[in-house]
Parts: structure tokens; sequence; C-alpha cells
């Protein structure tokens, strides 16, 4: 059986039992890959005279914005690659991709993997020193960048061969000069589905960013388990909302839609507006859409119902999802979110698959490909511990869609897979019907008086105040207690920060809260987020964890005991 064949005969089971979750999982294997080039074996292959729509990005919503098909997909991706190769791009070379939404960044990426290149993709949000330091732990050899990006790396002494898209500048090679290349592209040699294929920097929520590595199988044959659990099938329109540069674009911007031969739709907003995507998803007749839990929680602000959707599947991922949010979207649309879970380390692992009963608050059950044990710190099995993905002594039990591990950094590589494990530094809770629950990060949980407690599962109920838009809980140290729960919050438009509000929090805590659970400590703040959006707790609690005896209270802080009268 060639590797083409495997990986189709695996893709189609899943899109065969896409809504029969306990026969896909029993009968799905990972396709055993030697040599394997997803651009070259899968990509082109579907793509040869199908017209059918790959890529539709629309900028205006007043336009039908820019349509390419499968087929010019790849030939656009051909001609990429022969101007690569012929500026320099070889086998194993890396190059820093970064490019916003436009068609370019989609052309780079096949080219790349046609030519054995390793893509290491960024953010347009990065600093000149983010850069800097992408560059220099990477390894970059070939940069493309957006021209509007371009003094990002004036201050960069490597050598580096630099192209650029948009407006030309002196010093940058135009990408625009490869679309005159030749369409007929000849792999200079095959490529072993173990080969490294991305180097994805993490987004750094608890330490400082690592680089993890993909293969030309563990991205896009292991997302062969997000396909499924988004539910996308062939002629679908899916819109994940989701910036470049970070791995959830990867995962439903690339690999997984096209696995499906669905359509990779993206509206560039310079600002994100609840209403302009709500209009989006209507008048483009978007059927399948992933966003992130702050994009759910702007939607939800809207009124819902005024917006004829024709949404079959909708799933969020990024964070765990708040089951009030969940239940705004079903009473509305009569769709339920779909929670997932999973990270740059790894595709999707644990899902809520179409077609299934969907717990509250539960992220779903381990996804066809593979198997989640529960662990504590002696590696013991449990019902509440550290996810984790046996791999085997011999690593012959790994997930295809596992990372081979941190480039640059063999001890945090073994720190990750030790004991035959991978550990993923997430905890959860796994219920007596298979399902998972998400606890939080393994740094996040915390102990007050005696009693474990998950960040996740308290702000899940502040956010169903009505006034409050986003919640982040961290421990706050108490001479009794050894640390109480304090909420930083921000508050919704139309509701003013103070007293009165702080009152009717620690009201709503104690209403909806055991008292071992409540909130006791509550600031109104901005909440520090990573450049891909996602709260930074370890700041939260570095500042709780620095501060001083004096002042008593910070600016816009409230103590549970400043009311009396809640007592």
């Amino acid at each position: 059986m060639t590797a083409a064949k495997a990986f189709f005969d695996a893709r189609d089971l899943l899109l065969r039992h896409r809504t029969d979750y306990e026969r896909a999982y029993r009968e799905f294997a990972w396709p055993a890959l030697e040599q394997f080039n997803w651009a070259l074996d899968y990509f082109d292959v579907i793509a040869r005279d199908n017209d059918n729509t790959a890529l539709w990005i629309v900028d205006d919503p007043a336009s039908e914005g820019l349509r390419l098909s499968y087929a010019q997909m790849s030939e656009r991706s051909a001609r990429m690659a022969n101007f690569l190769r012929s500026v320099g791009v070889k086998r194993g070379d890396r190059v820093l991709l970064m490019l916003p939404n436009r068609v370019e960044l989609w052309d780079v990426m096949l080219a790349a993997m046609k030519l054995g290149a390793i893509v290491l993709p960024a953010t347009t949000q990065l600093s000149a020193d983010d850069v800097r330091d992408r560059v220099q732990i990477g390894g970059a050899n070939f940069v493309v960048v957006d021209s509007a990006e371009l003094s990002k790396f004036d201050s960069l002494d490597v050598p580096l061969t630099r192209l650029s898209v948009g407006t030309p500048r002196a010093g940058w090679i135009d990408l625009a000069a490869a679309y005159d290349a030749s369409p007929q592209f000849t792999p200079d040699g095959v490529t072993r589905a173990t080969d490294p294929l991305l180097l994805y920097f993490t987004s750094g929520t608890t330490s400082k960013p690592k680089l993890v590595e993909h293969t030309h199988q563990s991205y896009p044959v292991g997302h062969l388990s997000t396909m499924y659990w988004i539910g996308l099938q062939p002629g679908d329109i899916h819109w994940n909302i989701s910036s470049p540069g970070w791995a959830k674009h990867a995962w439903s911007c690339f690999f997984a839609p096209w696995n499906a031969q669905a359509c990779v739709f993206v509206f560039n907003f310079a600002r994100f507006v609840p209403k302009d995507t709500l209009d989006v998803l209507v008048r483009f007749n978007v059927t399948t859409v992933c966003a992130p839990p702050t994009v759910w929680r702007m939607l939800v602000q809207e009124h819902l119902t005024d917006y004829p959707v024709k949404l079959r599947e909708i799933v969020g991922a990024g964070e765990p999802l708040n089951p009030e949010i969940i239940e705004r979207v079903k009473h509305a649309w009569g769709i339920t979110i779909r929670d997932g879970f999973g990270q740059t380390e790894t595709t999707c692992q644990i899902g809520n698959s179409p077609g299934q009963p969907v717990v509250a608050g539960s992220m779903g059950r381990p996804l066809p490909g593979y198997r989640i044990e529960l662990l504590d710190a002696d590696d013991q099995p449990v019902t509440e511990g550290e996810i984790a993905l046996p791999i085997g002594p011999d690593g012959k039990q790994r997930p295809l869609g596992l990372m081979t591990g941190y480039a640059n950094s063999e001890q945090a590589t073994a720190q990750a897979m030790r004991n035959g494990f991978y550990r993923t530094s997430d905890v959860a809770l796994r219920r007596e019907d298979g399902y998972y629950v998400y606890v939080g990060r393994a740094d996040d949980v915390f102990k007050s008086s005696d009693y474990r407690l998950s960040p996740f599962e308290l702000e899940s109920v502040l956010i169903e105040h009505e006034a409050i838009g986003e919640a982040a809980v961290v421990p706050s140290a108490d001479a009794l207690r050894l640390s109480v729960p304090k909420a930083f919050v921000t508050v919704r438009h139309g509701y003013q920060a103070g007293p009165e509000l702080a009152r009717a929090v620690f009201a709503f805590s104690r209403e909806k809260l055991a008292p071992y659970k409540r909130i006791r400590r509550l600031q109104f703040s901005e909440l520090p987020k990573t450049i891909s959006g996602k709260i930074r707790r370890v700041e939260l609690r570095r500042r709780e964890m620095e501060r001083q005896a004096e002042p008593a209270r910070l600016p816009d802080e409230y103590w549970e005991e400043d009311f009396p009268d809640l007592r």
C-alpha cells in the first residue's frame, strides 16, 4: 500500500463515520508512513482539475473577495516552490514566515513543504526584539515578511535571505516575481514522513516560549483528528477566527479543512467587531466555524437571533469554553458549541465530536488515534490528574499527532516525555461516562485551606454575572487559609467598576459557589494576555506573590470583608 493510499483510507474512514464516535474510535488507526509529502502526495492529487474553492479571502464584506480553486492553489504553490528554489531555498533550510492572512501565506506553506524546507510561522504582532529572538533561536536562513513589518528586521545583523510581500523595498527580494516561475515542479528527492516540517513557538502563558518541532506526518496527517472533531465535510465553507503565526491557524486554516476537501474561508478585519463578524457568517453562507472563547464572549453580547446563519458545526478552542456561553448560543441558534482540547505540541486530543451528546462543562472524549491517561505526580493512574499520552518506553505507542520534541532543548523534551508518557501540564477530571472535564493548567490549580481549586471553574461562574466580560482567578496570600481566590475582572460595556458592583459580585459568588470556593478578593483590571490572546495568569500570580503588605488595598481592589452586610 502506498503512503498516499494509507492516508486516504484513514481519512475516508473518519469522513464515513463522522457521527459514529464509537465506531470511528474503534476502527481508526494512524497510517504507517515512510515516505510522505502531504503537499505533493495528497494536495496536488486532489487538486488535479479540481475547480472547487480551496481558499476564499475577504477583505471587504461588500465584495466577493478572492476565491481560488484547489487546482489554482496547486499551480501557484508549484510556481512559488520553483521561485524559492531559485533564490536558494533547499531541503532542510529554515524559513521564517511572517505574513497576515493573504494568499502568499498559503502559497509559501505549500511550496516549502514541496521543497522539504522547514517553516517557522510567526505572527505579525511580534516586536523587533521578538523577531530577533525567533530568528536566532529558530536558526532561520530565509525570511518571508509582509512589507508593513520590514522595519522590525532592520537591526538584525545575521546572514539572511530576505523576501518581502507587498510594496517592494531595496535589499528585499520581491515575492511577486514567484508567479512568473514555471508551474511544473519536480522535487529534488523523497520526503521522509519523519522529516521536520514546522517549528512553532508556544504562546508562553506560563513560561518563556518553547520551540515545538512537527514533521511531515505529525501535523498534516495528525490533523485528521482535528478534522473529525470539527466535523468537516467536502465542500464546507470553514472559517477559523485565528491569527497567522500560531499553531491553531495551521490546525483549522490549513490542514483540517483541506484534509476534508473543504474551503478555507478568511475575513480580514482591522478591528474585531461582533456585528460585522455575524454579518459575514450570514452573507457568505459559512457552514462551520471555530473561534476562541474571547470571540464567543463578544458575539453573545449581540442579538444572535437576528442573524439567520447557515452553520452546521461550531467549535471553540484555545481555552476552555464556559457553559454559560454555550447555552446562550444554543438558545439563539439551536446549535451547540463543541469544545475540544489540544496543544501546539499535538493535534486535537479530546473533543465533543459531531452527533454525540454534549455533556455540560465537559471537553469531550478522546478523539480517534489518541489514548488518554490521567496521572498523579508518581505516574499512577487517577480520575483527576495531569492529561498524559502514552508513548511507551520505545516510542511505539506515540500518537502520530504528537511533536517530536522541543527543538534546541533536550531537557524540556525529556521532562515532557518522561517515564513512557507525554505530559501535557494540563489537569482534567474523567467522569464515569468517559467524558473529560478540564480543571486547569497544572501551574494554575492552587490550594486554599486544604482544598484544591480550579481557576477555570471559578471563572466560569463569574462570567455568568451580567456585568463581567472576562475573569482570571489566582491565589492571593492569606494568613489563615494560606491563600484565597482572587478574581481579576474586566467590566462589560454599560457597567461601572466600583464598590457597588464589587458588592454585587461577592453576593453572586456567595450564591453560586460553595463556601470554600467563594471569591474572597476582587480587582477590576485589564487582563494581561499573550500576543495570541491567552490570559497570562502567571503574571497575575506573580503580582500577588510580590505585593507588599501596604497598602492593604490596591486601586480598584475589594475584599469580601469590606462588605460586612454580606455575612
